[in-house]
């Protein structure tokens, strides 16, 4: 079984799926902000659930798509520890296993390009990410590179691997899509054959220019893509006169609630209602499940359905992303809408914690299952 392999034009960035064929568990390893509609089509082309979105470093050009497939999917982030992706779910270590379904990903801290770089391997594959690419391997002259440590990387972690390992890069600029451990040991241009000093020499000689997108997508890829979700729906649009009547804490929306004043609607996906659980008491209307529609077809009807008049409506979802957009189409509708703020993911003190019996409740507050 072979990993579907994508490809962003614009960064020359791989995106790999693997999965497991018995339950369609499937893993998504460093997704392109741009490319979020393809890789959502992939999934449902294939009957996948996307369990995990994971990054191999913190990329220099591109901003990764992980934060909006979490919220489109349901799925759980995940990322090398040492990169400092403080919003990443799994904060991942040498030598941790991520399962999905029967499967399962090892990972090898693989530092160098960055402090933190990973490569994960997956039954006789090794995705690399930018520490060993075809013929040739990461930079090491920012974003706390070392060619000392790539060396030791290469030579002594991912040429270790048996000869007949596939070599799935993280990126290519000659369209070129695999390799093998045995033919870049062998072969490879930049260390094949080369001690450490000549290694560090041929790196120090690169004089590479800066990634284009560098300033942009480091301080958002270590906030798992969040950022750029802010830049376009953030927290200086949130006010009563951003589209839609304001945003409300928790627990005054939960008042609202259970004086009968307004209903809540949670409008994350099926899929992600089912990996991390329901919300008691909130009506179900999905925002933009799937890719190509500007909502989830029937949005606008089942929304009107839900809000009897003269009822306030409170939206959530998990990060308060998807519920700012949707509470200005509600207001568009004519409805009195508001957006929980921050979502599942905001303050400690209000934020959802899954419930004993599979739902979710808002801590302190009575919206609970059981």
């Amino acid at each position: 079984m072979l990993p579907l392999q994508l490809f962003d034009t614009t960064s020359s960035t791989y995106t790999y799926v693997i999965f497991d064929e018995a339950t369609r568990d499937a893993v998504i390893i460093d997704p392109v902000d741009q490319q979020v509609e393809r890789d959502l089509a992939v999934l449902s082309q294939y009957g996948l659930k996307l369990r995990w979105t994971v990054e191999t470093h913190t990329h220099a050009d591109h901003i990764t798509a992980a934060s909006l497939l979490a919220e489109h999917t349901g799925a759980q982030t995940a990322a090398p520890q040492a990169c400092g992706i403080s919003t990443a779910a799994l904060q991942m270590v040498d030598g941790d296993l991520l399962r999905f379904g029967r499967e399962t990903l090892l990972a090898l801290h693989t530092p160098g390009h960055t402090a933190g770089s990973m490569s994960f391997v997956w039954r006789n594959h090794v995705f690399t990410g930018d520490t060993l690419l075809i013929n040739g391997c990461g930079r090491t002259d920012f974003q706390s590179g070392s060619a000392k440590a790539l060396y030791h990387s290469l030579t002594e972690v991912l040429f270790n691997l048996p000869d007949d390992t596939t070599v799935w890069p993280g990126h290519d600029y000659q369209g070129r899509t695999h390799s093998n451990i045995a033919t870049e040991r062998s072969c490879n241009m930049r260390v094949a054959g080369r001690s450490l000093e000549e290694f560090t020499a041929v790196m120090d000689s690169l004089n590479l220019p800066k990634p284009k997108r560098i300033e942009e997508a480091v301080p958002a890829n270590l906030s798992s893509g969040a950022r750029q979700d802010a830049g376009s729906i953030g927290s200086e649009d949130r006010r009563p006169d951003a589209g839609y009547a304001g945003d409300v804490q928790a627990c005054d929306a939960c008042a609202w609630w259970q004086a009968g004043d307004a209903v809540l609607v949670d409008v994350r996906t099926d899929a992600e209602r089912e990996w991390v659980g329901f919300v008691p008491g909130a009506v179900a209307v999905a925002w933009k499940q799937w890719p190509g529609m500007a909502m989830n077809p029937g949005f606008d009807a089942e929304l009107r359905a839900a809000v009897p008049a003269g009822k306030k409506v409170v939206l959530l979802c998990r990060s308060g992303v998807r519920s700012v957009a949707a509470a200005k189409r509600a207001t568009e509708l004519g409805l009195e809408a508001y957006n929980i703020l921050e979502g599942f993911e905001g303050d400690p003190n209000t934020h959802a914690q899954r419930g004993k019996k599979g739902g979710w409740r808002l801590q302190g507050l009575p919206w609970r299952q059981g």
